[in-house]
């Protein structure tokens, strides 16, 4: 293999706007910097909200005057 050809891989760290680092490595200098981590996305975290479904099925059918399929 030729020398001195590959990019340099070393560790950085993910810092999320919530605080937690995740160490990863990377060809990149810097720390790069996330909105959205396992620790505060809702989806993982157990408080994502159920969007309320009730009736939109009707008020569609209703809307387009289709009969019940």
């Amino acid at each position: 293999m030729k020398k001195k050809i590959h990019p340099e891989y070393k560790q950085i760290f993910a810092i999320c706007s919530c605080g937690y680092k995740i160490p990863v490595f990377s060809t990149k200098k810097s720390d790069m910097l996330l909105d959205l981590c396992s620790q505060c996305h809702p989806f993982y975290t157990g408080k994502q909200r159920n969007m309320n479904t009730k009736g939109r099925i009707q008020r569609f059918q209703k809307r387009f005057n289709l009969s019940e399929i």
